[in-house]
């Protein structure tokens, strides 16, 4: 049998076919535009994600016997607000995962609500990319648009609904909304009050791996599929990405450089950072998980690379970034294009350069921004050592982790091994995944993961090159704190 992963991104949707060895058969990405009709604000049309993944399907199964495909999962970009009117008509862009428009909202939940309570009720506190400070900022600022709202849902939960006509989320991806609570794993009821919204408004909550229902007849015509393929709840991106990784059970961890950067920290049992400086999260496979997110990882390279040097040869600009130079590098760069979540929670951090003088080349900026993602994971990183985990090893998935550069940067910046999987399909092979066990193909998410992920490659750190880039990191980490005052003052 055949089974499609959705990676619904925020610049484009990847669909995957794989069987249930693992095997992958095809893969199809398509494009859809992204707005940013204000500084710091991001959004986009949910109509564009459905019309992709409609288009998409077809095109993917091309040459493949359709009558064969079982299942359908989705790991999505996760936090955007997706509202519908009673006739299930979109009402507005989905307001995105970097999207920075609520700092007031995020102010008044964790200085009014208060953080103790936020983190009690939901496990953590606000932050400008969660779903429940839009909620906020709408009805604000678009009361006429709040007061039609009918159903609200995150982005794959949309395509989800576009396949099934089922209003539904999974618990790994409602985790990050801030109306969950994420231990019981169920609705707020007092977070919903908070934000003016009743629990018949709310998706049914469904584990990642459990089928939401099966295609709608003109969906299956539309698509050239059966009728009875079964479509599962899915996962967050990142939950979906550490299920394509393999990474579940107690202690494991994934590392993901995609547009935005994270750590993830699988648990078999419940527990907060009483600092709130990780999310607290359920995950793909029924338990929890540990989380720091960056906003911005590599889409930093890419913004570097493509709008101020003006070209797509990213291997080619880190051609003279030679081993010698590593760790020797005299620039910073501070990768918070976009704000920053883990772990400082700070809307109006900015992108920095720090330490240019007149002989700093190309290859300079472009290493400073390469170790500058890895300095900013370290945070987090440093986060969970704080709270006891000892992390000596972890998997590392994304667009950034296919440059043999940055894997090094990486590994000996966090002095741990980097194991890469043999395939690198992150979201979109966990969602097939998950598919493969709502279908009863494996018995367990976990069972997925022993059959069909394994190692193609570890990056071991070399203790010379750790102890340099230890030394850079602790003069990174001084930055922030001396810039953060002139931040707030010019964001106003």
């Amino acid at each position: 049998m055949l089974y499609i992963g959705i990676d619904l991104g925020t610049s484009a949707v990847k669909l995957l076919l794989m069987d249930g060895a693992g095997s992958i058969k095809n893969i199809v990405s398509k494009e859809y535009p992204l707005e940013f009709p204000q500084p710091g604000w991001s959004q986009q049309s949910p109509e564009d994600w459905r019309d992709a993944v409609l288009g998409g399907i077809p095109e993917l199964l091309q040459g493949f016997d359709a009558s064969q495909v079982a299942g359908i999962g989705s790991g999505g970009q996760m936090h955007g607000l997706v509202v519908l009117d009673k006739e299930d008509n979109v009402i507005r862009p989905a307001i995105l995962w970097n999207d920075g428009r609520t700092a007031k909202q995020v102010d008044y939940l964790n200085g009014v609500i208060g953080k103790e309570k936020l983190s009690r009720l939901t496990a953590n506190i606000a932050f400008a990319g969660f779903t429940a400070p839009k909620l906020l900022w709408m009805k604000e600022n678009e009361p006429e648009l709040f007061a039609r709202i009918d159903k609200i849902m995150l982005p794959k939960d949309y395509i989800n609904y576009v396949l099934t006509g089922v209003h539904c989320t999974d618990l790994s991806d409602a985790s990050g909304m801030l109306l969950l609570d994420v231990e019981h794993r169920c609705w707020s009821k007092e977070m919903l009050e908070t934000c003016g919204v009743s629990e018949g408004q709310m998706p049914r909550l469904f584990e990642s791996y459990e089928k939401v229902g099966v295609l709608l007849p003109g969906v299956a015509r539309q698509l050239g599929l059966p009728e009875d393929v079964a479509v599962c709840a899915g996962a967050g991106d990142n939950a979906a990405a550490a299920v394509g990784t393999g990474t579940v059970g107690e202690g494991a961890c994934n590392i993901s450089l995609g547009t935005s950067g994270t750590i993830f920290i699988s648990s078999e049992k419940f527990g907060v950072d009483p600092n709130n400086a990780l999310h607290a999260f359920a995950h793909a496979d029924g338990h929890y998980h540990l989380m720091g997110c960056m906003l911005s990882a590599a889409s930093c390279n890419k913004w570097l690379m493509e709008d101020i040097f003006q070209t797509q040869d990213y291997a080619g600009e880190q051609k003279d970034i030679t081993p010698g130079r590593l760790g020797n590098n005299r620039v910073f760069f501070l990768p918070y294009l976009m704000g920053e979540r883990s772990p400082i929670n700070d809307t109006n951090a900015r992108g920095t350069f720090v330490g240019m003088t007149m002989d700093t080349s190309r290859s300079d900026l472009t290493q400073a921004v390469l170790e500058g993602v890895a300095f900013a994971i370290r945070d987090s990183f440093e986060v969970a050592k704080a709270l006891g985990i000892d992390i000596r090893r972890s998997k590392i998935c994304g667009g950034g982790a296919k440059s043999p550069l940055w894997k090094t940067i990486m590994a000996n910046v966090l002095n741990i091994q980097l194991d890469i999987p043999a395939s690198e399909q992150g979201p979109g092979m966990g969602g097939a995944m998950l598919a493969m066990v709502a279908c009863g193909l494996y018995p367990t998410v976990a069972d997925a993961c022993a059959r069909l992920v394994c190692t193609a490659e570890t990056v071991s750190p070399d203790p010379e090159l750790a102890a340099r880039y230890e030394r850079r990191y602790q003069q990174f980490r001084a930055l922030y704190p001396a810039l953060k005052t002139v931040f707030a003052g010019l964001n106003g």
